[in-house]
């Protein structure tokens, strides 16, 4: 799925997740990306089938980062990640916004989370805290804060 641009710079967000939504959340997260500034786009990975974790990882993760441009900064979403307020998720989304990020890319992985190869090639890895979410709703969440992170740096009041 692909958004188009409404203005807002040169910066493209790419979300890449392991596993299909056609569920009510891909509805949800459609309608919080249609709002953004800047253009977008969701590409869906399909899930490994492999029997141990640890292939099933690996498996998600070459295709994850076939998938990442070689210039793109890459934002692991994962448990180990830190976790930061809308406020200073925003702030981090501005400055790479206006030092020339062309291109910023979250990786979500699958029910296993991310390879470790994924989490090496990552800038930075954000957590949307300790408690456990389902994979297909960190979509929906890492959407809304896009979204949030858009309204904080334009200065509108409304991101509380």
């Amino acid at each position: 799925m692909v958004g188009r641009p409404t203005g807002g710079g040169s910066l493209k967000l790419r979300l890449l997740a392991v596993g299909r939504d056609k569920g009510p959340t891909a509805a949800l997260t459609a309608d919080y990306l249609a709002r953004l500034p800047w253009p977008w786009e969701i590409r869906e990975l399909t899930e490994s089938r492999q029997r141990s974790v640890h292939a099933r990882k690996a498996e998600e993760g070459a295709a994850l980062l076939a998938a990442v441009p070689s210039k793109a900064t890459l934002v692991a979403l994962d448990r180990t990640g830190q976790a930061l307020a809308s406020e200073a998720f925003a702030e981090l989304v501005g400055r790479w916004r206006d030092s020339g990020v062309r291109e910023l890319v979250f990786a979500i992985g699958g029910p296993d989370g991310l390879d470790a190869a994924v989490l090496a090639r990552a800038e930075r890895k954000l957590s949307f805290g300790p408690m456990t979410w389902p994979h297909l709703l960190a979509r929906t969440m890492l959407a809304e804060q896009l979204w949030r992170a858009a309204s904080i740096l334009s200065g509108h009041p409304y991101h509380r």
